[in-house]
């Protein structure tokens, strides 16, 4: 990854280019793989290469990814009949005071939302599906809680801060923990967290 920041999407092009739910599977599976071809990618995700390449080259054009080096020691590609590409920064967020005053935006952080918490919801469905799958150990480690406190909005926010920085911390070490070997015994881990008022 280019930026270890977190990019911040205010624009509409972004918000429509990564509303499209081919594009949110290839960003999160880039995002996990770190790089990849498209070849890679369109096997995680059972579409044809070209569909994906194209589709690769549009989150490219809104900078959500880059052409990257390949596996080797020296960053070349290992096949240079094909691209690899990576994120161009840690994640992305969107911030409702950034689209808040324009309904175009609005909308098209609305459609993304969806997209992404129907992505969500599937990637669960489909951990409950496979649940005995996993070793005992694992099906043990799983977190699954809701919390329903009564929280001010600034609370609410606080909380966000907080936890926003401690996923951070634990995804980043072990970022560097794999880059350095020590991969016994790890998995691709989801964790996704909601925090929202309802009335009701």
């Amino acid at each position: 990854m280019t930026s270890q920041e977190n990019r911040r999407i205010t624009d509409l092009g972004t918000l429509k280019a990564l509303s499209h739910p081919l594009r949110t599977r290839l960003y999160r599976a880039l995002f996990v793989a770190r790089t990849a071809t498209a070849s890679q990618l369109a096997e995680q995700v059972d579409e044809a290469v070209s569909l994906v390449s194209y589709h690769l080259r549009k989150l490219a054009e809104h900078g959500l990814i880059e052409q990257a080096g390949g596996p080797t020691a020296d960053g070349r590609p290992t096949d240079g009949r094909e691209r690899w590409w990576r994120p161009s920064s840690y994640g992305f967020s969107i911030h409702d005071e950034d689209v808040r005053d324009a309904p175009e935006l609005v909308a098209a952080s609305d459609a993304l939302g969806r997209v992404i918490g129907e992505q969500r919801a599937a990637l669960h469905r489909r951990f409950l599906d496979e649940r005995l799958t996993w070793s005992d150990e694992w099906r043990s480690a799983v977190i699954s809680s809701e919390w329903l406190p009564r929280l001010t909005a600034s609370e609410l926010a606080s909380l966000g801060v907080e936890l926003d920085a401690l996923l951070t911390r634990y995804d980043r070490a072990a970022r560097a923990a794999e880059a350095a070997g020590d991969t016994e015994g790890r998995e691709k881990v989801a964790i996704h967290l909601h925090g929202f008022p309802y009335r009701g």
